[in-house]
């Protein structure tokens, strides 16, 4: 069995750090590199690209709204239209630093509230899909599993990825729970770690005792433990033949 291990990084901005990137690349197999819009600037893009460069990590896109000062995380009432080249627009920026560094970008995925809001929202799903195919068919959509925006992948053509987190809480229905919430972020490596394993081999567990199988297991960057729950994570996945 395989299953892919990311993380949202390069979400430092001018003088502000957040998170440790290079500490993470031992760990993780693929990046969601921020594009400007909640974090990252241009000289934060470039290092970070260049950064899973050298570690062989796959490089994906991280959207958002333009939502610097909440990080992403505060709900904005996007038109279709205006999702779909926002995505564009930060899809097309990240791939320039990508291609300047010589190295291929793989994926998408959005970034806090506006992949929370396409995950229920089939019109904003179906929007961003649409801003990803533009850029390019190539390109693999990530989603939360079991959701709208996993389903507009799909239907859009695009090679979908089921995402699941086991740093984070879930609902019964599979929604993650909000941040809002205590418990909403778990700060238990150990936990994270068993979290990751059961994701991986036996996906998200919802009500009536079904199960939604997971590609791809997401560790926030910008978790305090993150790098300490990265290494029990990708040390637990290998014990367990992952």
């Amino acid at each position: 069995m395989h299953i892919d291990l990311n993380s949202d990084l390069g979400e430092s901005f001018g003088a502000y750090r957040l998170g440790d990137d290079a500490a993470m690349m031992p760990y993780i197999t693929s990046a969601n590199v921020a594009c400007g819009y909640h974090a990252g600037d241009p000289q934060v893009m470039d290092a970070t690209v260049r950064l899973c460069g050298a570690a062989g990590v796959r490089v994906g896109a991280h959207p958002s709204t333009p939502d610097l000062q909440g990080f992403g995380r505060r709900e904005m009432s996007l038109a279709p239209d205006e999702a779909e080249v926002l995505v564009l627009y930060q899809v097309g920026a990240l791939a320039g630093f990508a291609r300047a560094n010589g190295v291929e970008l793989t994926h998408v995925k959005p970034h806090g509230a506006l992949y929370n809001q396409a995950a229920r929202d089939p019109a904003l799903a179906a929007a961003i899909a649409r801003g990803v195919r533009r850029f390019s068919r190539e390109l693999a959509l990530v989603g939360l599993a079991g959701s709208a925006l996993y389903a507009a992948a799909v239907e859009a053509g695009l090679r979908a990825l089921s995402e699941g987190f086991p740093d984070r809480a879930y609902n019964p229905d599979g929604s993650l729970r909000s941040r809002r919430l205590p418990g909403a972020v778990l700060d238990d490596p150990a936990q994270v770690a068993a979290n990751a394993v059961r994701l991986a081999r036996e996906g998200i567990a919802v009500q009536g005792g079904q199960h939604i199988p997971v590609d791809t297991l997401c560790l926030h960057g910008d978790n305090p433990i993150a790098v300490e729950a990265a290494k029990a994570v990708r040390r637990a996945l290998e014990e367990a033949g992952l």
